[in-house]
């Protein structure tokens, strides 16, 4: 039987990787089982940084393949996070990572190896940076282009208190499409902020990189002829005027770079730039940090890096490798058991077929085509899709300027990233009532990413917009009929919000007659009496299934409806439910606090009704990770759990089942 190193050596381990993990398998010891970590690392020679890097890239090589998780993104951050736990001393130095795609390597050696297996399983790690979790992750992080401004505030308060530790931020390329990023250069650049920037380019961020800055970063700087104008530059000044002139030449310089390199750009902004360095290299990494750290002012410190480092597969396609799960090491095969396609996928299809019949449509996202289900419609549509990078902000004010002359822009966005855009929403969409169709993926409670993707708040931040109609298909064939509704309503702003996951597999979806649906109008999917339940999204399903029990037990059908719309609500089927029944009981995988059911119950009593509506949704509270059905569970949202909580609402006894957290429900 073959060893994890002969394994992944034939799996195409990087070679440099691979000769320092046999070099300290040689040695019978395992780096990160025997070293004080982290501490124990700022004793290491250059060479067993090198092994403990190797080391570090086969745990989480072998962790992922099995358990899943981001994949690529955390593999070429391996080697900056050896030399940032070499050289500087967190916690008491702050290191802040951006979105904790990169940051495995350093939950691995800031003391949580034992527990890496546990990564994005419920009651385990976080798969990205967590105060609560380690005193290591200095600031948490979830979405992008949050790292400078984090540490410029805490550069900050640094010398506000006095104090003297290090402050570092560490970036991602893909991240600096973001515009906080830019605002947090700016102001960090006008203050002369001692703290250090660390520009991680791999040259790619989820899908390939939008940032036109970054093409320059990545093709200018490290071309050959860059590089060898550099050197020849050097050297003539060197020869005309001597060694001891090279810095008095730096104007000079700089007029070549503004040519060549825009590190010009972070220059002006007031940083110091260094750059670019091979990330993988430690021995021209360790001593540039170990500098860095001794300068005043700020620095920017660009490295060049590959998404997927030491894994071959990984390295040839980071795309596909974004994340990985069930994969077979040796071959780099993901299997994945067969199931009806996800709700991305049905979307991205009807956008396609809608795209074809409207020649004004157009698909905008913000750096998730394939997260989307967008890449679709950029295959065969290119010259009418648009990705703008991580800013959401531009995206939706490129829409409303899109929908202000003619276009028919739909705006695919994550629903914990639309949050993002939300005075756009409301000052550059829906007080000018434009026409945007919103997509909102990736809502309620998206699984193992946790609380900073879980798309909790959107029925709530959306309803409350004047002139937004809201929407959320229980299944596939409604999200088709909806997406059409969307696109033939011009009358003012929409928004589509469905979940992650599979769908139920039970519609054609190559049919193309989907009709739109009527505004505003649900519908009754199963007729009762006495208790009425009123869903919204695939929560209607889940109603479904607890009628079934309560049915069973009470022995008289019960009703449930599908509201279909948040706003504008269906109000003469509420006030139909709210007069023919003694109980009704609404559900939403939305926060309870002014969400549907709120809207509901807001209802009711303005239309002078007694009837008020018992809510289920989430609670008041940041749900963490796991996985949709044990989060479901915590938050009392599966079937048997509201059946029960029902029945004891009318104090029939319930057949036994999981308890109900208090916050569940209202």
């Amino acid at each position: 039987m073959s060893t994890h190193a002969e394994r992944l050596t034939t799996a195409g381990l990087a070679r440099t990787d691979s000769k320092a993990g046999e070099a300290a398998g040689r040695k019978g010891t395992s780096l990160l089982e025997t070293l004080a970590l982290p501490d124990g690392i700022a004793a290491l020679e250059p060479a067993e940084l090198r092994a403990l890097a190797a080391e570090t890239r086969r745990r989480i090589i072998e962790v992922i393949a099995v358990k899943g998780g981001h994949f690529g993104a955390p593999l070429g951050a391996v080697d900056i996070a050896v030399a940032l736990l070499h050289v500087f001393r967190p916690p008491e130095d702050r290191i802040v990572w951006d979105v904790g795609h990169q940051a495995y390597a350093w939950k691995i050696l800031t003391g949580r190896n034992r527990e890496f297996e546990s990564i994005r399983q419920y009651g385990g790690l976080s798969g990205f940076l967590k105060r609560a979790e380690s005193p290591y992750d200095a600031f948490g992080a979830g979405h992008a282009s949050t790292s400078i401004a984090a540490a410029y505030g805490m550069a900050q308060a640094r010398d506000v208190q006095g104090k003297n530790h290090n402050v570092v931020a560490v970036i991602g390329d893909g991240a600096m499409t973001g515009g906080l990023a830019y605002e947090a250069l700016n102001n960090a650049g006008l203050r002369r902020t001692n703290m250090t920037v660390i520009l991680n380019d791999n040259e790619m961020s989820i899908s390939n990189n939008v940032w036109a800055v970054q093409r320059g970063l990545s093709s200018l700087i490290t071309s050959p002829a860059y590089n060898r104008a550099k050197a020849e530059f050097k050297k003539a000044v060197r020869t005309l005027l001597g060694e001891s002139v090279i810095h008095a030449a730096h104007s000079v310089e700089g007029a070549v770079k503004g040519v060549l390199v825009p590190g010009l750009f972070f220059e002006e902004l007031g940083f110091r730039y260094i750059g670019p360095i091979d990330g993988h290299n430690l021995d021209e990494l360790v001593p540039l940090l170990r500098r860095a750290r001794e300068l005043e002012g700020p620095i920017c410190i660009h490295l060049v890096t590959r998404k997927g480092k030491g894994y071959k597969y990984a390295e040839d396609d980071p795309i596909k490798y974004h994340a990985a799960a069930n994969m077979k090491i040796e071959t780099g095969e993901m299997t994945k058991p067969a199931a009806p396609p996800a709700y991305t996928k049905v979307f991205g299809k009807a956008l396609v077929e809608l795209g074809r019949e409207h020649p004004n449509l157009v698909s905008i996202t913000a750096a998730m085509p394939g997260g989307t289900g967008t890449d679709q419609f950029a295959k065969e549509l290119p010259e009418r899709f648009y990705d703008v990078g991580i800013a959401e902000e531009c995206a939706v004010t490129m829409a409303a300027g899109m929908a202000a002359d003619g276009l028919i822009p739909v705006c695919a966005i994550y629903s914990t990233f639309l949050q993002r855009a939300y005075d756009q929403i409301i000052h550059d969409v829906a007080i000018q009532n434009l026409p945007v169709r919103f997509v909102l993926d990736r809502s309620g409670l998206v699984g193992a990413d946790g609380p900073t993707h879980h798309g909790s708040f959107d029925l709530s931040y959306l309803r409350i917009v004047p002139n937004m109609v809201v929407m959320a298909p229980r299944d596939e064939q409604e999200l088709r009929r909806m997406l059409r509704t969307q696109v033939e309503y011009s009358a003012g702003p929409s928004a589509m919000r469905y979940p992650r996951g599979n769908c139920a597999g039970k519609m054609n979806l190559e049919a193309l007659d989907y009709p739109p649906v009527e505004i505003g109008k649900g519908e009754i999917l199963r007729e009762g009496s006495r208790i009425a339940l009123l869903g919204i999204g695939r929560m209607s399903a889940t109603l479904l299934e607890a009628a079934d029990m309560l049915e069973a037990e009470l022995g008289h059908p019960v009703t449930v409806a599908d509201a279909r719309f948040v706003k504008p609500l269906d109000e003469d089927l509420i006030r139909a439910l709210a007069s023919g029944h003694q109980w009704l009981f609404t559900a939403e995988e939305n926060t309870l606090r002014g969400g549907f059911g709120s809207g509901v119950n807001e209802f009711l009593a303005e239309a002078d009704l007694p009837l008020r509506a018992r809510c289920f949704g989430l609670p008041d509270r940041f749900v963490d990770h796991g996985q949709p059905k044990e989060l479901h569970r915590e938050c009392g949202l599966l079937p048997g759990q509201i059946a029960e909580n029902i029945l004891e609402k009318l104090a029939v006894p319930a057949q036994p089942d999981p308890p109900t957290p208090s916050g569940g429900r209202a």
